[in-house]
């Protein structure tokens, strides 16, 4: 398989810098299995659904995980070095692997200050540019201070172009995230849902449930020929509890679609379900990698935002429609003017 069969053009204009407003007025591209399109718009998802079907949204909380700091000078010149650092994954309760900017003047046993009382070690260097870092504070502490002093990590293709602030905060977080804030970016397809389209789901009978995938570098990162080669991303954590798989099962055995809102809440699921295409309840990593060809076992049909091109996302949507199907739809939306990526618009895919 070729990256290049999953690449296309995006003129720059098409990347959404902010959501709209009300973030449920953004446009929805509903993509039938036979090729079919249609113009909608995200607050019209409940009439593309029928009372039974159920929605699956993932409800982690994005941590304020990028921080800018200083490094000490440690050398004549006197010179301190400023460096942002985007946190990646949480090893334990004071360590997290990160990103950092300028990476190759940050050494192992270097000290980077981010407040009074607030800083990190390095203690290691990874491959791929990643470095681990050791906080001075740890558990709830660290807690605090990445919210007090961190701001939301939003993705490269907005941060080239404009700095996180106070909206943010709001904007870039789902309005079901649960407590744990542990997720790097935000399962973005529900940014979407308003307490009014909520309520509108209800009201049309559909049912509502959640899984957990702590989003990290496995779900954001370039594509490169050697995950092709290996069939794997980087772990990350997830959750679907007993009671959530059995209520899923029973729903599909009932006849109803199981809708996972969000490529992360669909890798949940398609890692959690057999040959046979019964749910079993899981916690821990997945690095579940879903390419034309895997067989789609635990969805019915799926929402998602607009993807990166050559991405695992893009590809993970070509796995459930078809790739032609998919390249048809990609081609309508950069014609029809549909934004793209974290604060844009959405697709419904019904295969």
């Amino acid at each position: 398989m070729d990256i290049s069969a999953f690449q296309f053009d995006l003129p720059e204009g098409l990347i959404a810098l902010r959501p709209v407003e009300p973030q449920d007025s953004a446009r929805l591209l509903v993509v039938h299995g036979d090729g079919r399109l249609e113009d909608a718009c995200v607050r019209d998802l409940p009439h593309y659904l029928s009372a039974g079907d159920v929605l699956v949204f993932n409800d982690t909380r994005v941590l304020p995980a990028a921080l800018k700091g200083v490094r000490p000078a440690r050398d004549e010149t006197g010179q301190d070095v400023s460096c942002d650092v985007n946190l990646t994954e949480r090893m334990d309760e004071q360590t997290w692997r990160a990103l950092a900017r300028p990476g190759r003047r940050l050494k192992e046993g270097d000290v980077i200050q981010f407040a009074d009382g607030f800083s990190a070690a390095i203690i290691s260097r990874m491959e791929g540019g990643e470095i681990e870092l050791r906080f001075s504070l740890s558990g709830d502490a660290l807690t605090a201070a990445l919210d007090t002093h961190g701001a939301m990590p939003l993705p490269p293709y907005i941060a080239r172009r404009r700095a996180a602030d106070a909206r943010d905060r709001e904007t870039y977080q789902t309005k079901f995230a649960g407590e744990d804030a542990a997720s790097v970016a935000a399962p973005t397809a529900g940014l979407h849902f308003t307490p009014g389209l909520l309520e509108d789901i209800d009201a049309a009978g559909l049912s509502r449930q959640t899984v957990r995938l702590h989003v990290g570098l496995g779900t954001f990162k370039p594509l490169e020929e050697k995950h092709l080669q290996e069939n794997r991303l980087h772990e990350e954590w997830r959750r679907l509890t007993p009671e959530t798989a059995s209520l899923l099962n029973q729903s599909r055995q009932e006849g109803h679609r199981v809708v996972p809102v969000g490529t992360t809440a669909m890798r949940t699921l398609e890692s959690c379900v057999d040959a046979e295409g019964i749910l079993h309840a899981a916690t821990g990593p997945t690095d579940i990698f879903l390419k034309p060809g895997d067989a789609v076992r635990a969805t019915d049909a799926l929402m998602t935002n607009f993807h990166l091109p050559g991405s695992s996302l893009f590809m993970l949507v070509c796995a459930l429609m078809g790739t032609d199907i998919m390249q048809a739809a990609y081609a309508y939306a950069i014609e029809n003017d549909y934004r793209f990526y974290s604060y844009g618009d959405a697709c419904l895919l019904l295969p």
